[in-house]
């Protein structure tokens, strides 16, 4: 007779209403479904609103989110394995005792979105952060990574941790951004602590008239499906290791319940790379009017706009405008609104989680007819043969 799986009751101690935590949790499920190790697991929320009854609960091992101070604070001391999950620090005293812990790289993070906005040609950088707490001790990391990135190579690292962002206070955060862009140089390029704050500076930035990304040029951290829905210009992002954190602190805690010990480890998970959107595609342009035909290009391309409203927009003539773009870009208005929905509906190709029609409409085309002959015209493939292209580029 076969034995029966032994079943550990497990607790994930996370913020499931955060992208981030949510990754983690995904990971920790990645490897659940790749091995034959059986949990029940608990997303208890009972948790977090009462940490001190976590001592009450009845399981075998967690799973946890350290950059909590009030999680870690009620971990501590249990005599029940426990894998912590958080940022990393610079300073090892700043770690956890007698823990495992798998840390996202904040300073390869930083280092990796810095290194982007270089190879767009910027040689000014910013860094918008986020008021200091006991639970975003993370953030303070990636403002000592930004600085002490552009020290070493000479710049003025230009760091704002602007206000707090809830309802009530919502109008004064954008006027404090936007009061911080009006001082900084032109062109720069702005990185944020996380994607909500990228989305912050972008806001501000249309209400003020700031060319995105010929003046200021923005990346964010996280990967945020839901940020890049809801902004007019795609948002750049770095994106984390989280799944692999998640998958690596369930293999650690595999192990400890496999063993019954488990040497304090530390790993430290790299960015899995970027996801470069219009929001940090800057291009070096000497035309003040092509600036600001591109910022409106890359708003409303998808809504089918036509040259003469861009030229509205700026303020002269459809003549001068097209003679702008000929002299600057070696093209017209026209073929620039359709790079931008070209690029709008290869994002949404390579997604895969929309229809080529649905595409179509989304991005502003015509007619499907019509999208497949500019696909075929421009980039020599059908937008289905894209995506078999893609896919199949993917599994070598």
């Amino acid at each position: 007779m076969l034995k029966q799986p032994v079943i550990h009751r497990i607790a994930l101690l996370f913020n499931a209403n955060k992208v981030y935590d949510r990754e983690i949790i995904a990971g920790i499920g990645e490897y659940l479904s790749s091995t034959r190790v059986a949990w029940d697991l608990f997303l208890e929320e009972d948790f977090r609103c009462r940490p001190e009854t976590i001592s009450q609960w009845q399981g075998d091992g967690f799973i946890a989110d350290f950059d909590d101070p009030d999680v870690a604070a009620a971990l501590c001391g249990d005599a029940r394995p426990v894998i912590a999950t958080g940022g990393s620090y610079a300073k090892e005293s700043d770690y956890p005792d007698d823990v495992s812990y798998v840390a996202t790289d904040n300073r390869a993070l930083i280092e990796l979105a810095y290194r982007h906005l270089i190879e767009s040609g910027l040689t000014q950088f910013a860094l918008y952060s986020i008021p200091p707490n006991p639970g975003n001790r993370w953030a303070l990391e990636r403002e000592r990574a930004f600085e002490a990135l552009t020290q070493r190579e000479g710049l003025i690292p230009h760091v704002h941790r602007g206000l707090p962002t809830s309802a009530s206070g919502w109008s004064e955060a954008q006027r404090d951004i936007a009061a911080w862009l009006k001082v900084l140089p032109r062109p720069i390029g702005i990185i944020a602590v996380t994607d909500a704050r990228a989305r912050q500076v972008l806001q501000a930035c249309l209400q003020e008239g700031i060319a995105v990304p010929e003046e200021v040029a923005i990346i964010g951290i996280d990967n945020d499906p839901l940020t890049q829905a809801i902004t007019r210009i795609p948002l750049s992002s770095v994106i984390q290791g989280t799944r692999e954190m998640g998958r690596t602190a369930a293999s650690l805690l595999h192990r400890r319940l496999s063993t019954g010990h488990l040497p304090v480890q530390r790993h430290l998970v790299a960015p899995q790379g970027i996801n470069a959107q219009a929001s940090s595609k800057h291009v070096m342009l000497s035309s003040p009017l092509v600036m600001r035909a591109r910022h409106f290009i890359r708003q409303y391309a998808a809504q089918g706009i036509k040259t003469g409203q861009v030229a509205d927009y700026v303020g002269v003539s459809r003549t001068t405008l097209e003679t702008s773009f000929k002299r600057e870009l070696k093209h017209s208005v026209h073929d620039e609104i359709l790079h931008f929905k070209l690029e709008i509906a290869c994002n949404h190709l390579a997604e895969g989680k929309l229809s080529i029609s649905d595409i179509a409409v989304k991005c502003g085309f015509t007619s499907l007819q019509y999208m497949y002959a500019v696909f075929k015209r421009e980039i020599g493939c059908t937008p289905r043969e894209y995506q078999i292209n893609l896919h199949a580029a993917s599994q070598r």
